[in-house]
């Protein structure tokens, strides 16, 4: 992910030698005062970090499921109205960081990726049951895939069956900003009138294929999110940034998830 990346070299190049003090005492002291007061980034710890976000965001989700299936229907569409306004403005923010770097200050901060993990658990807790009721079986089908899809890009990184080259970031990068200019477009075609781009939402072979495109495009980036962690704790990265890591594997796995939801509709129609 080209933000993830960025704030990575950030970090590298924070701590790097080149900004230690020509003072030989100080350049000393500094550093092991620095080794004394700062925890590392660790695989681990982002492991764990990454379990509680799931784990609320899991938690949050069976309010409006529950909810729902009690019959309080309208509760379970308030609350995923308000996950939906939180999600508005949590991706607000993700792309504003684009343009104010110091935004992404954010993504390291406990508070902000666990109110992620609860505003996305509102949200797809209910979207999940009514697309479940209206199409049996398909929540467990698409949890089932995406978790099937993260071990097996997993195992194809860890055993070097897929590099994160510069070529490869660059053709995840450049699919990943198409499929984001073309959701905005629909969007915006929307929001004025218009029916957006509506072949991308068909169940035609077009649909189909484009749902295809995206979930590929999705799971690879799990594999830019894996490099950028292990490349974090090999170099030193400071321990909040075991938070950032955590938020950018949720927020393709969360993204993943609802490729994969949308597909299965699609197919099912």
């Amino acid at each position: 992910m080209g933000i993830l990346s960025t704030t990575l070299e950030n970090e590298r190049l924070r701590f790097s030698p080149m900004y230690r003090t020509k003072n030989p005492a100080l350049n000393d002291m500094v550093f092991v005062f620095q080794g004394m007061i700062e925890d590392k980034m660790t695989i681990q710890g982002v492991a764990e970090k990454g379990a509680i976000a799931f784990s609320l965001l899991m938690i949050a989700g069976l309010i409006p499921w529950s909810l729902a299936l009690t019959g309080n229907v309208e509760l379970a569409l308030v609350i995923m109205s308000f996950g939906f306004l939180l999600n508005g403005i949590f991706y607000l923010t993700l792309l504003l960081s684009w343009f104010v770097p110091s935004i992404r200050n954010l993504f390291t901060s406990p508070i902000f990726v666990l109110g992620y993990a609860i505003s996305q658990g509102f949200l797809l807790g209910g979207s999940t049951y009514f697309l479940d009721a209206y199409y049996p079986g398909i929540a467990i089908q698409a949890i089932g895939l995406t978790f099937g899809i993260l071990a097996s890009l997993l195992f194809c990184y860890k055993s070097g069956i897929i590099k994160p080259t510069e070529n490869f970031r660059l053709m995840v990068f450049s699919g990943t900003v198409g499929i984001g200019m073309v959701y905005l477009i629909s969007i915006l075609m929307n929001m004025f009138g218009g029916t957006g781009i509506s072949l991308i939402h068909s169940n035609g072979l077009f649909g189909i294929g484009f749902s295809l495109f995206v979930v590929a495009m999705a799971s690879l980036n799990l594999v830019l999110d894996f490099d950028f962690i292990e490349d974090g704790a090999e170099k030193g990265m400071p321990k909040y940034m075991e938070w950032y890591g955590a938020f950018a594997l949720m927020v393709t796995l969360i993204w993943l998830y609802m490729e994969i939801l949308r597909l299965l509709a699609k197919l099912r129609r």
